[in-house]
Formats: structure tokens, C-alpha cells, sequence
């Protein structure tokens, strides 16, 4: 199953450059891989350990590849040379420049969180959100919190999946007060398309982080980092309780592809037109950090 996405500034659409492709198919597709996914693979142990190989110095030698086979640009990024990155996670959860993320100040948009690609769906039920076409799971299980998912019933559910060749620095959509987040143990199966299509209810399978956001102009929206394969942590390096505006970072992935959810509640936002048209289709809108999702 190759994976398709519209590019969200052209209309184009493209052909994802999948890493460890073979990989994955083989984890996901056969006999012998779901033996090894269900006995390792989706184990906290084996991404921990991976994910902590990545601060290791021998691991930077697999920057320069990695940066080429992902077409990666490297132009956006504080420190554009792979010289400059003294470990593999060092280069991944890079920072980029200011100028590489625009946004809008206008607050009546709501921005992207994340560089990723997008599914979005409007007045969702939260006993049937859907994970993609055909599978489903409960918001108060991802949530784990049943009155929560009461609020939000009927609202909006923005999922943005970040690949590993995207900035992993993740940033707050508005501006606001975000409270502590609770961590949710789980599983670390992988969040690419071969894997939602394969794995029921992944994100409530998974480890997640679920923060209550106060934001300015949107109401209360719900924040969700879900981890994945080989995702050696998620950390939050936001202050609790303290004012931030809009854009200033929350937290980032260490390595491998990861999911952020949105959950705004009902008429707090319309979602651009494209994305919508897009979701209904079934393919992802690729968007970057800081280009507006939707509008008041």
C-alpha cells in the first residue's frame, strides 16, 4: 500500500517517502513480523532502548543518509549542517528558524501545532472517532476519562501524524494556560498508515500525553501526543499554569514518527475547507507548524 498526501501550499499530490519502509511491511504484513511486533516490537523496552542509541555519538553517522534519502532541508534548521548535531536525537528533535515557520497572528486562526499530515473530522462521535476509513475507537478511551470525552462529544478531532523526516518540536495552536498533562502508559505500535489499517484502536493502545489547553480564543482544547515505535520519549518543556502565546513550543518527540490530536468542542472553530475535503477522500494534508488549520 503505497502512501498519498496533498501538499498543502501547491495542491499536489504526493508520494510519502516512507523510512524503513521494507521494515514495517514486513513487521505488519506478515506472519513472522506480527510474531516479533507482538512479542518485542510493541514493548516499551525495545523503543527505550533504541530511542537511547540515539544519544550515543556513533549515532550521528547515519545523519548525512538520513538527511539525503528524506530529502530533508536542512536550510530550515538553526544549525544546517550535520556537523554541527553531536548525536542522531540531537538532529532530530533540531530547532528551526523563525523565519521557516511563519504564522498567523490573526486570532481568529487556529495553527497548526506540528509539521505534519492531517486528518480532520468535524462534530465527531465520541463513541465512534475514527482512527481511518472503516476503524474506529471510543474518546473516552484515549482520553482515559469518560466526563472529558462528555465535553467534547460533537466537537472537532484534528490529528496531525508527524513522519520521522518532520521538525519534532511541537507548539501551542493559540494562545493560553495549559495545565499539568497525564501520562497514559501503553504500547508503542508504529502510527504510519500500514499500521492504523492493520492495528484497532492504536491511539488508545499506545502511550499518550493529554493536556487540558485554556486557550484565548478557541475555548478549552484538549492536547494529545501519542508516542510510537522506537520513539525514545515525548518531553514537555512548557511551564504549567503560565501564560504562552501563540506558537511558543510545548515539548518534542526524541526519535521516530508520532501523532499530535486536537479536540476543540463544538462552534469553537471551522476547519479549512481543503483539509476537510481531503480527510473525506481519505488522504492526509500536509501542513506545517504555524499555517492556519481553521478559523473561529
Amino acid at each position: 500500500m503505497d502512501i498519498y498526501y496533498i501538499e498543502r501550499t501547491t495542491g499536489e499530490k504526493k508520494k510519502e517517502i516512507v523510512a524503513g519502509d521494507r521494515f514495517l511491511r514486513w513487521m505488519y504484513d506478515t506472519k513472522s513480523g506480527n510474531t516479533i511486533l507482538e512479542t518485542i516490537g510493541k514493548k516499551k523496552i525495545f523503543s527505550t532502548v533504541y530511542g537511547k542509541l540515539q544519544d550515543f555519538t556513533f549515532s550521528r553517522k547515519k545523519i548525512k543518509t538520513f538527511v539525503r534519502d528524506l530529502q530533508i532541508d536542512m536550510s530550515e534548521a538553526e544549525r544546517e549542517s550535520v556537523e554541527d548535531y553531536s548525536s542522531f536525537n540531537d538532529f532530530f528533535t533540531r530547532k528551526l528558524k523563525k523565519a521557516s515557520r511563519p504564522l498567523s497572528l490573526n486570532k481568529n486562526h487556529l495553527i497548526s501545532p506540528a509539521d505534519g499530515r492531517v486528518f480532520a473530522y468535524e462534530n465527531i462521535d465520541k463513541e465512534q472517532v475514527i482512527q481511518v476509513k472503516g476503524s474506529y475507537y471510543r474518546l473516552g478511551d484515549l482520553l482515559d476519562d469518560e466526563k472529558l470525552a462528555d465535553e467534547f462529544n460533537n466537537g472537532v478531532c484534528i490529528v496531525i501524524r508527524l513522519c520521522p523526516a518532520d521538525y519534532h518540536r511541537f507548539h501551542f495552536p493559540d494562545s493560553g494556560v495549559a495545565d499539568g498533562f497525564k501520562r497514559v502508559n501503553g504500547q508503542y505500535y508504529s502510527v504510519n498508515p500500514i499500521s492504523l489499517h492493520k492495528i484497532a484502536q492504536v491511539y488508545c493502545q499506545n502511550k499518550r500525553e493529554i493536556t487540558l489547553f485554556d486557550s484565548d480564543n478557541f475555548g478549552k482544547i484538549i492536547f494529545c501526543e501519542v508516542g510510537a515505535t522506537c520513539v525514545g520519549s515525548i518531553v514537555q518543556t512548557y511551564k504549567e499554569g503560565e501564560h504562552v502565546e501563540k506558537g511558543e513550543e510545548k515539548g518534542y518527540f526524541k526519535f521516530g514518527g508520532s501523532t499530535v490530536i486536537l479536540f476543540l468542542k463544538n462552534g469553537q472553530v471551522k476547519i479549512d475547507e481543503a483539509i476537510c475535503q481531503n480527510t473525506k477522500m481519505g488522504i492526509e494534508t500536509k501542513i506545517n507548524m504555524g499555517e492556519i488549520l481553521g478559523e473561529k
